[in-house]
């Protein structure tokens, strides 16, 4: 609800959610992970004053952008308020100044990632750079603290606008904006506050607040770097069709069907079958707050469970029930559910769960003019606060949709060899439950229901381990590995797919000679390696493979 208009240069308590982003500040390592950088890269002709003008003046208008913080030791709280200087926004010009590539990438990074002094500067940055007659970047970054994903497609909007008033040589027409103090509340600590409190506690009591996720580095290094990697997968479309048709059935949104295909695949790889997920929230129930910059985002804990019964049709309805439980109590700060659950937690851990399940956000270009647009770049390096966490997106580019999952994580974490594997187990999951919904998730198929007797059957099976491996919707059946997109690394996991799924014992240098989809299914119609010296105890198999050895000397 939205409370009278409060005064810029009055101190408002900060939101329970933002005092927890005040407290991780203080923490060094963790500092880049509470920014919001983005990097967009216009194509065209940019008047490079009006943009750093309209850069300037979008920035300068928004009251949570001038937010200075303090903490009031005697009250036990953060405060904010917002009389501040406006954000400071630059110009360089990288041509006429002579900035080599590399010189652009270190100010990008140092703009992107340079922490902010929440007491006394503006939480906000700007600069624009002109790489040549037809490039320019804007690189703008914004403390989590006070913004939000919604704000930021809010911001670039309002910057958009404003330059092509600007250019017109018009003033631009924009509404006073609301000061976020009318709508953010922090929850009154009363006898109905703590009983929501409670309940949430009663739902997620007992489960467990890690999950065995297998990690190649140390998560609780208190030196561990927060640098992340990000590694995707899209489904087929008919894959895709089918999770999406069955997920409907049961009023299951990508995102809830996402956290069924996570859950159901720790469940296979692991064992573990109760598992607490965070998500953010949006927080801007109130259609009031729909336009307002500032951070109303909020992170909820979603629970779902399974046994050793549970189908992938009623996993998908735990996924929705857990969600919906998780979003009917967003009202309650995770703090105080923290507190309850897990008080000794290290404060520098996610709490509850080192594990985000989210939507996955696909800000709009930003058009300046006719021919003038800015398209977000990917940023580099990039940094991850969660352990682990699974992005959701439907992709439509090729005309059908198809569901892409994408992992993020700091790179310390995981090898790549590791985040494929999760894909592909992953990826395993959704065909499945895309094969048979009433399957048991915990049933995976045995390889025996392929028949390899049959060249078609082997087809299939080497062209479908290829595309999961590769990461591809298509193959040709006669291209080499290599010439495919495939590397060492990737040899090594189609050696151990293939073996998995056929059940022959393969070797890398048998697919590496075999090294197209047709020969490698040509080599599967071969008999099984276990009928001879794969048998037995390991001594066995040692004699064997020597006695082999001797066998091919005596015949050279």
């Amino acid at each position: 609800m939205r409370r009278p208009r409060p005064g810029h240069d009055a101190w408002h308590p900060a939101t329970p959610t933002q005092q927890g982003i005040w407290i991780l500040d203080r923490i060094e390592r963790l500092r880049p992970t509470y920014l919001l950088p983005s990097v967009l890269e216009f194509t065209g002709p940019v008047d490079h004053a009006v943009l750093t003008t309209a850069v300037h003046r979008a920035l300068g208008r928004h009251p949570a952008l001038r937010s200075r913080f303090r903490l009031d030791a005697a009250a036990r709280r953060v405060d904010y308020r917002t009389d501040g200087s406006a954000p400071e926004v630059g110009f360089t010009d990288a041509v006429a100044d002579d900035w080599s590539p590399e010189e652009v990438e270190r100010l990008v990074e140092a703009l992107c990632y340079t922490p902010f002094e929440l007491a006394e500067e503006a939480p906000a940055r700007a600069e624009v750079i002109r790489l040549d007659d037809d490039r320019t970047l804007l690189v703008l970054t914004v403390h989590h603290i006070v913004f939000d994903g919604v704000s930021r497609q809010l911001l670039v909007d309002e910057i958009g606008v404003t330059y092509s008033a600007l250019a017109r040589g018009v003033e631009p027409e924009l509404p006073t904006p609301p000061h976020p103090a009318e709508f953010l509340d922090r929850p009154d600590d009363d006898a109905g506050f703590a009983e929501r409190v409670a309940g949430v506690v009663e739902r997620l009591r007992g489960a467990p607040t890690t999950v065995d996720l297998p990690y190649d580095g140390d998560p609780d290094d208190p030196e561990l770097s927060m640098v992340g990697a990000t590694a995707s997968t899209v489904l087929d479309a008919d894959v895709t069709e089918s999770v999406l048709a069955v997920a409907a059935q049961e009023g299951c949104t990508a995102f809830m069907t996402g956290v069924a295909l996570l859950a159901g695949t720790f469940a296979r790889t692991t064992g573990q079958t109760d598992f607490l997920f965070s998500v953010v929230w949006p927080g801007r129930d109130d259609p009031a707050a729909a336009d307002v910059i500032g951070m109303f985002m909020t992170t909820l804990v979603l629970r779902v469970r399974l046994d050793g019964g549970t189908t992938w049709r009623e996993l998908l309805r735990a996924a929705r029930i857990g969600g919906m439980e998780a979003f009917i109590d967003s009202d309650v700060p995770l703090d105080a559910i923290a507190a309850a659950l897990d008080g000794d937690r290290d404060m520098a851990r996610p709490p509850l769960s080192p594990v985000l399940v989210n939507l996955a956000e696909a800000p709009a270009p930003l058009v300046l003019a006719p021919g003038v647009v800015g398209r977000f770049q990917p940023l580099s390096p990039e940094y991850s606060k969660w352990d682990l966490a699974l992005f959701v997106r439907l992709d439509d580019a090729t005309g059908r949709d198809r569901l892409e999952l994408s992992l993020n994580h700091p790179a310390a974490l995981f090898t790549a060899a590791t985040t494929t594997e999760l894909l592909a187990a992953l990826r395993s999951s959704a065909a499945d439950l895309a094969r048979d919904p009433e399957d048991i998730v915990q049933n995976q198929p045995p390889a025996d229901k392929i028949d390899l007797d049959d060249p078609a059957a082997r087809l299939d099976l080497v062209r479908s381990i290829w595309r999961e491996v590769l990461d591809t919707p298509e193959v040709a059946d006669d291209v080499s590995f290599f010439d495919a997109g495939g590397d060492s690394l990737r040899l090594v996991i189609l050696v151990e797919r293939l073996s998995q799924a056929s059940g022959r014992m393969l070797r890398t240098v048998d697919l590496f000679r075999a090294g197209t989809v047709r020969g490698q299914a040509d080599l599967l119609a071969g008999p099984s390696d276990t009928t001879t010296a794969a048998r037995g105890t390991s001594r066995e198999r040692l004699l064997g493979a020597v006695r082999e050895r001797r066998t091919g000397d005596q015949r050279r």
